[in-house]
Protein backbone atom coordinates (compact mmCIF):
# COMPACT_ATOMS: atom_id res chain seq x y z
CA UNK A 1 0.00 0.00 0.00
CA UNK A 2 1.55 3.41 -1.19
CA UNK A 3 1.97 6.12 1.40
CA UNK A 4 1.64 9.48 0.20
CA UNK A 5 2.67 11.74 3.55
CA UNK A 6 0.18 14.29 2.74
CA UNK A 7 0.25 14.74 -0.84
CA UNK A 8 -3.10 15.61 -2.32
CA UNK A 9 -4.42 12.32 -4.50
CA UNK A 10 -5.35 12.81 -8.69
CA UNK A 11 -5.79 9.08 -8.71
CA UNK A 12 -7.07 5.89 -6.92
CA UNK A 13 -6.05 2.34 -7.35
CA UNK A 14 -8.86 0.52 -7.18
CA UNK A 15 -8.03 -3.27 -5.85
CA UNK A 16 -10.99 -5.40 -6.86
CA UNK A 17 -10.31 -9.13 -6.17
CA UNK A 18 -6.56 -8.84 -5.90
CA UNK A 19 -6.35 -11.37 -3.31
CA UNK A 20 -7.02 -13.57 -6.08
CA UNK A 21 -4.91 -13.14 -8.48
CA UNK A 22 -5.43 -17.00 -10.55
CA UNK A 23 -8.80 -16.16 -11.38
CA UNK A 24 -9.02 -12.89 -12.06
CA UNK A 25 -10.05 -14.47 -15.96
CA UNK A 26 -12.22 -16.53 -15.09
CA UNK A 27 -13.59 -13.74 -12.75
CA UNK A 28 -13.61 -11.10 -15.67
CA UNK A 29 -15.50 -14.05 -18.02
CA UNK A 30 -17.95 -14.60 -14.74
CA UNK A 31 -18.75 -10.95 -14.31
CA UNK A 32 -18.95 -10.31 -18.44
CA UNK A 33 -22.06 -12.99 -18.87
CA UNK A 34 -23.85 -11.51 -15.80
CA UNK A 35 -23.29 -8.12 -17.13
CA UNK A 36 -24.66 -8.96 -20.60
CA UNK A 37 -27.65 -10.72 -19.02
CA UNK A 38 -28.34 -8.37 -16.58
CA UNK A 39 -28.00 -5.64 -19.28
CA UNK A 40 -30.72 -7.53 -21.85
CA UNK A 41 -32.54 -8.57 -19.56
CA UNK A 42 -33.66 -5.64 -18.67
CA UNK A 43 -33.64 -4.35 -22.15
CA UNK A 44 -36.15 -6.68 -23.26
CA UNK A 45 -38.15 -5.19 -20.27
CA UNK A 46 -38.25 -2.00 -21.30
CA UNK A 47 -38.48 -3.05 -24.95
CA UNK A 48 -41.65 -5.54 -24.07
CA UNK A 49 -43.77 -2.69 -22.16
CA UNK A 50 -43.12 -0.44 -24.91
CA UNK A 51 -44.10 -2.35 -27.95
CA UNK A 52 -47.53 -4.09 -25.61
CA UNK A 53 -50.04 -1.32 -25.73
CA UNK A 54 -51.43 -4.13 -22.89
CA UNK A 55 -49.01 -3.18 -20.64
CA UNK A 56 -48.96 0.91 -20.96
CA UNK A 57 -50.26 1.28 -17.22
CA UNK A 58 -48.96 2.64 -13.80
CA UNK A 59 -47.49 -0.87 -12.90
CA UNK A 60 -45.60 -1.21 -15.68
CA UNK A 61 -44.45 2.23 -16.21
CA UNK A 62 -43.02 1.95 -12.62
CA UNK A 63 -40.82 -1.67 -13.58
CA UNK A 64 -39.82 0.23 -16.94
CA UNK A 65 -38.01 3.10 -14.49
CA UNK A 66 -36.37 -0.20 -12.18
CA UNK A 67 -34.94 -1.84 -15.64
CA UNK A 68 -33.87 1.55 -16.22
CA UNK A 69 -32.49 2.01 -12.98
CA UNK A 70 -30.94 -1.06 -12.87
CA UNK A 71 -29.15 -1.02 -16.29
CA UNK A 72 -27.54 2.67 -15.01
CA UNK A 73 -26.39 0.64 -11.95
CA UNK A 74 -24.53 -2.01 -13.39
CA UNK A 75 -23.11 0.28 -15.60
CA UNK A 76 -21.57 2.78 -13.66
CA UNK A 77 -19.79 -0.01 -11.92
CA UNK A 78 -19.02 -2.98 -13.79
CA UNK A 79 -17.02 -1.92 -16.77
CA UNK A 80 -14.44 -0.67 -14.61
CA UNK A 81 -13.88 -3.88 -12.95
CA UNK A 82 -13.96 -6.19 -16.17
CA UNK A 83 -11.23 -3.92 -17.31
CA UNK A 84 -9.23 -4.42 -13.82
CA UNK A 85 -10.11 -8.19 -13.70
CA UNK A 86 -8.68 -8.66 -17.82
CA UNK A 87 -5.83 -6.29 -17.85
CA UNK A 88 -4.98 -5.54 -13.90
CA UNK A 89 -4.65 -2.05 -15.04
CA UNK A 90 -6.29 -0.65 -11.15
CA UNK A 91 -6.11 3.24 -11.82
CA UNK A 92 -8.82 5.46 -12.04
CA UNK A 93 -8.91 9.41 -11.84
CA UNK A 94 -10.22 11.56 -9.14
CA UNK A 95 -12.91 13.20 -11.05
CA UNK A 96 -13.55 8.88 -12.45
CA UNK A 97 -13.96 7.71 -8.27
CA UNK A 98 -16.31 10.47 -7.72
CA UNK A 99 -18.48 10.15 -11.06
CA UNK A 100 -18.52 6.19 -10.31
CA UNK A 101 -20.10 6.95 -6.49
CA UNK A 102 -22.21 9.64 -7.42
CA UNK A 103 -24.11 7.77 -10.27
CA UNK A 104 -24.06 4.93 -8.05
CA UNK A 105 -25.57 6.42 -4.93
CA UNK A 106 -27.99 8.10 -7.40
CA UNK A 107 -29.34 4.80 -8.42
CA UNK A 108 -29.33 3.02 -5.20
CA UNK A 109 -31.39 5.79 -3.57
CA UNK A 110 -33.47 6.17 -6.41
CA UNK A 111 -34.29 2.60 -6.45
CA UNK A 112 -35.27 2.60 -2.73
CA UNK A 113 -37.89 5.40 -3.32
CA UNK A 114 -39.02 3.69 -6.43
CA UNK A 115 -39.56 0.59 -4.65
CA UNK A 116 -41.94 2.55 -2.07
CA UNK A 117 -43.98 3.93 -5.10
CA UNK A 118 -44.38 0.50 -6.56
CA UNK A 119 -45.76 -0.39 -3.30
CA UNK A 120 -48.14 2.22 -3.23
CA UNK A 121 -48.81 1.82 -6.86
CA UNK A 122 -50.31 -1.84 -5.57
CA UNK A 123 -51.96 -0.56 -2.27
CA UNK A 124 -54.08 1.77 -4.94
CA UNK A 125 -54.57 -1.18 -7.21
CA UNK A 126 -56.02 -3.59 -4.38
CA UNK A 127 -57.39 -1.38 -1.93
CA UNK A 128 -58.97 1.11 -3.77
CA UNK A 129 -59.64 -0.46 -7.22
CA UNK A 130 -62.62 1.55 -8.44
CA UNK A 131 -60.28 5.05 -7.57
CA UNK A 132 -57.30 3.65 -9.36
CA UNK A 133 -57.36 4.67 -12.86
CA UNK A 134 -58.79 8.02 -11.49
CA UNK A 135 -55.78 8.54 -9.18
CA UNK A 136 -53.01 7.31 -10.92
CA UNK A 137 -52.86 9.15 -14.00
CA UNK A 138 -49.87 9.03 -16.34
CA UNK A 139 -49.20 13.06 -14.69
CA UNK A 140 -48.94 11.50 -11.14
CA UNK A 141 -46.89 8.52 -12.11
CA UNK A 142 -44.47 11.04 -13.82
CA UNK A 143 -44.67 12.96 -10.57
CA UNK A 144 -43.86 9.86 -8.37
CA UNK A 145 -41.23 8.93 -10.49
CA UNK A 146 -39.14 12.05 -10.57
CA UNK A 147 -39.24 12.54 -7.20
CA UNK A 148 -37.66 9.51 -6.83
CA UNK A 149 -35.01 10.21 -8.69
CA UNK A 150 -34.74 13.57 -7.27
CA UNK A 151 -34.28 11.99 -3.83
CA UNK A 152 -31.53 10.00 -5.54
CA UNK A 153 -29.87 13.55 -6.99
CA UNK A 154 -29.99 14.90 -3.74
CA UNK A 155 -28.59 12.67 -1.87
CA UNK A 156 -25.48 12.08 -4.68
CA UNK A 157 -25.15 15.52 -3.96
CA UNK A 158 -24.91 16.04 -0.70
CA UNK A 159 -22.05 13.43 -0.43
CA UNK A 160 -20.20 15.15 -3.06
CA UNK A 161 -20.89 18.62 -1.98
CA UNK A 162 -18.95 16.76 1.62
CA UNK A 163 -16.59 15.10 0.15
CA UNK A 164 -15.41 18.33 -2.20
CA UNK A 165 -14.12 19.59 1.60
CA UNK A 166 -12.23 17.21 2.10
CA UNK A 167 -8.64 16.44 1.36
CA UNK A 168 -7.53 12.56 0.53
CA UNK A 169 -3.55 11.78 1.73
CA UNK A 170 -3.35 8.80 3.51
CA UNK A 171 -3.22 6.34 0.76
CA UNK A 172 -4.50 6.29 -2.90
CA UNK A 173 -5.95 2.54 -2.52
CA UNK A 174 -9.09 1.50 -2.20
CA UNK A 175 -9.79 -2.09 -1.13
CA UNK A 176 -13.06 -2.54 -2.84
CA UNK A 177 -14.42 -3.30 -5.93
CA UNK A 178 -15.50 0.54 -6.83
CA UNK A 179 -15.52 3.77 -5.63
CA UNK A 180 -17.78 3.14 -2.69
CA UNK A 181 -18.28 5.52 0.53
CA UNK A 182 -16.84 3.92 3.03
CA UNK A 183 -13.53 2.50 1.42
CA UNK A 184 -13.13 6.43 0.19
CA UNK A 185 -13.51 7.97 4.19
CA UNK A 186 -10.93 5.55 4.98
CA UNK A 187 -8.20 7.11 3.07
CA UNK A 188 -9.30 10.91 3.72
CA UNK A 189 -6.53 13.09 5.63
CA UNK A 190 -9.71 15.10 7.33
CA UNK A 191 -12.25 14.40 10.00
CA UNK A 192 -14.91 12.28 8.23
CA UNK A 193 -17.83 12.60 11.27
CA UNK A 194 -20.45 14.76 8.39
CA UNK A 195 -20.27 12.12 5.86
CA UNK A 196 -20.47 9.50 8.29
CA UNK A 197 -23.45 11.36 9.50
CA UNK A 198 -24.96 11.38 6.27
CA UNK A 199 -24.75 8.38 5.57
CA UNK A 200 -26.87 7.65 8.91
CA UNK A 201 -28.94 10.01 7.86
CA UNK A 202 -30.06 9.17 4.50
CA UNK A 203 -29.83 5.24 6.01
CA UNK A 204 -32.62 6.48 8.06
CA UNK A 205 -34.34 9.00 5.34
CA UNK A 206 -34.31 7.19 2.27
CA UNK A 207 -33.68 3.35 3.31
CA UNK A 208 -35.64 2.93 6.42
CA UNK A 209 -38.41 5.23 5.55
CA UNK A 210 -39.50 3.58 2.23
CA UNK A 211 -39.15 0.55 3.56
CA UNK A 212 -41.47 1.54 6.59
CA UNK A 213 -44.12 2.65 3.77
CA UNK A 214 -43.66 -0.35 2.00
CA UNK A 215 -44.59 -2.62 5.08
CA UNK A 216 -47.44 -0.29 6.04
CA UNK A 217 -48.92 -0.18 2.52
CA UNK A 218 -48.22 -4.35 2.32
CA UNK A 219 -50.37 -4.50 6.23
CA UNK A 220 -53.59 -2.89 3.78
CA UNK A 221 -52.63 -4.96 1.14
CA UNK A 222 -52.77 -8.22 2.51
CA UNK A 223 -55.62 -7.23 4.98
CA UNK A 224 -57.40 -6.56 1.24
CA UNK A 225 -56.78 -9.87 -0.28
CA UNK A 226 -58.00 -12.10 2.66
CA UNK A 227 -61.51 -10.30 2.48
CA UNK A 228 -61.67 -11.28 -1.38
CA UNK A 229 -64.11 -14.71 -1.28
CA UNK A 230 -62.72 -16.39 -4.41
CA UNK A 231 -59.15 -18.37 -3.86
CA UNK A 232 -59.18 -17.31 -7.72
CA UNK A 233 -59.66 -13.54 -6.53
CA UNK A 234 -56.68 -14.17 -3.95
CA UNK A 235 -54.47 -15.77 -6.14
CA UNK A 236 -54.26 -12.92 -9.12
CA UNK A 237 -54.46 -10.10 -6.55
CA UNK A 238 -51.64 -12.03 -4.45
CA UNK A 239 -49.44 -12.63 -8.04
CA UNK A 240 -49.32 -8.72 -8.95
CA UNK A 241 -47.35 -8.55 -5.65
CA UNK A 242 -45.26 -11.42 -5.41
CA UNK A 243 -42.62 -10.01 -7.45
CA UNK A 244 -42.48 -6.73 -6.22
CA UNK A 245 -42.33 -8.65 -2.46
CA UNK A 246 -39.01 -10.66 -3.84
CA UNK A 247 -37.37 -7.53 -4.94
CA UNK A 248 -37.56 -5.74 -1.94
CA UNK A 249 -36.35 -8.56 0.68
CA UNK A 250 -33.40 -8.96 -1.99
CA UNK A 251 -32.71 -5.48 -2.29
CA UNK A 252 -33.55 -3.80 0.98
CA UNK A 253 -32.31 -7.05 2.88
CA UNK A 254 -28.63 -6.82 0.91
CA UNK A 255 -28.22 -3.13 0.52
CA UNK A 256 -29.20 -2.13 4.27
CA UNK A 257 -27.27 -5.55 6.01
CA UNK A 258 -24.31 -3.33 4.44
CA UNK A 259 -24.67 0.21 5.31
CA UNK A 260 -26.10 0.13 8.20
CA UNK A 261 -23.56 -2.37 10.30
CA UNK A 262 -21.76 -0.48 13.01
CA UNK A 263 -18.38 0.24 13.21
CA UNK A 264 -17.03 -3.16 14.79
CA UNK A 265 -19.04 -5.03 12.57
CA UNK A 266 -17.38 -3.75 9.76
CA UNK A 267 -15.62 -6.27 7.11
CA UNK A 268 -14.21 -5.11 3.60
CA UNK A 269 -14.33 -8.75 2.49
CA UNK A 270 -17.85 -8.88 3.90
CA UNK A 271 -18.86 -5.78 2.44
CA UNK A 272 -17.22 -7.54 -1.23
CA UNK A 273 -19.51 -10.50 -0.81
CA UNK A 274 -22.46 -7.71 -0.57
CA UNK A 275 -21.53 -5.97 -3.28
CA UNK A 276 -21.06 -9.11 -5.46
CA UNK A 277 -24.53 -9.40 -3.85
CA UNK A 278 -26.42 -6.69 -4.74
CA UNK A 279 -24.17 -5.22 -7.95
CA UNK A 280 -24.30 -8.10 -10.15
CA UNK A 281 -27.34 -11.00 -8.65
CA UNK A 282 -29.72 -8.17 -8.04
CA UNK A 283 -30.07 -6.28 -11.46
CA UNK A 284 -29.94 -9.61 -13.31
CA UNK A 285 -32.56 -11.44 -11.31
CA UNK A 286 -35.07 -8.40 -11.16
CA UNK A 287 -35.76 -9.50 -14.72
CA UNK A 288 -36.39 -12.67 -14.26
CA UNK A 289 -38.65 -12.16 -10.82
CA UNK A 290 -40.90 -9.90 -13.17
CA UNK A 291 -41.44 -12.16 -15.98
CA UNK A 292 -41.67 -15.58 -14.26
CA UNK A 293 -44.10 -14.40 -11.86
CA UNK A 294 -46.17 -12.34 -14.12
CA UNK A 295 -48.59 -13.80 -16.70
CA UNK A 296 -49.01 -10.25 -18.39
CA UNK A 297 -45.43 -10.18 -19.12
CA UNK A 298 -45.15 -13.94 -20.21
CA UNK A 299 -47.90 -13.19 -22.66
CA UNK A 300 -46.26 -10.14 -24.07
CA UNK A 301 -42.77 -12.04 -24.24
CA UNK A 302 -44.78 -15.03 -26.10
CA UNK A 303 -45.74 -12.49 -28.82
CA UNK A 304 -42.76 -10.67 -29.51
CA UNK A 305 -40.98 -13.61 -29.94
CA UNK A 306 -43.67 -14.82 -32.81
CA UNK A 307 -43.66 -11.69 -34.33
CA UNK A 308 -39.96 -11.57 -34.31
CA UNK A 309 -39.82 -15.07 -35.39
CA UNK A 310 -42.27 -14.72 -38.41
CA UNK A 311 -40.34 -11.40 -39.77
Amino acid sequence: MENWNGTELTEFRILGFYELPHLQFSLFITFLLIYLMAFSGNVTILVIIYMEPRLHTPMYFFLCNLSFLDITFTSTVLPKLLHICLTGYQKITYLGCVTQMFFFVICVVSEYCLLAVMAYDRYMAICHPLRYSSIMTFKVCICLSSVSWFCGLLDSTTYLSLLSEYSFCKSNVINHLFCDLKPLLKLSCSGTQSVESAIQVSGALFGFTPLIFIAISYIFIISSILRIRSNKGKRKAFSTCSSHITVIILFFGIILAMYMRPKSAYSIEQDKVFSVLYIFCIPMLNPVIYSLRNDDVKKALRKLRKKLLHR
